[in-house]
């Protein structure tokens, strides 16, 4: 039987998604030195927006990813809310991210892209 999940959302320009496509769509890259945390977030709208916004200006394109991982993996990370009610996040450290990889269920789906 598979673990109850949680759906999260990644926006992300075409260099993340680039490393992710690398991983055969199953998990994240390492952060950068200067990304400490990964911060998957909880509302779908609140993804198109990032990768919408900031993404296509920042980047030339943005992209929003949908995952599943185990719910009761998830529950180790408590909610952060980065701004209104909707702006949700969890925020994974990044020393962190492999065992966070392990606990995905399925492939990471690429669900919109902004250019």
């Amino acid at each position: 039987m598979q673990p109850a999940t949680t759906t999260l959302w990644r926006p992300t320009g075409p260099k993340e998604l680039e490393l992710v496509r690398r991983l055969k769509w199953l998990g994240r890259p390492p952060r950068l030195p200067e990304q400490p945390i990964f911060s998957p977030v909880l509302d779908e709208d609140y993804a198109i927006k990032i990768a919408r916004d900031w993404n296509v200006e920042h980047d030339g394109a943005g992209f929003v990813t949908r995952f599943e991982l185990e719910t009761a993996f998830s529950s180790r990370y408590p909610i952060q809310q980065a701004g209104g009610r909707t702006i949700l996040e969890l925020w994974v450290p990044a020393e962190e991210l492999d065992d966070f990889n392990a606990h995905n269920v399925g492939e990471i789906q690429v669900v919109r892209e902004f250019h």
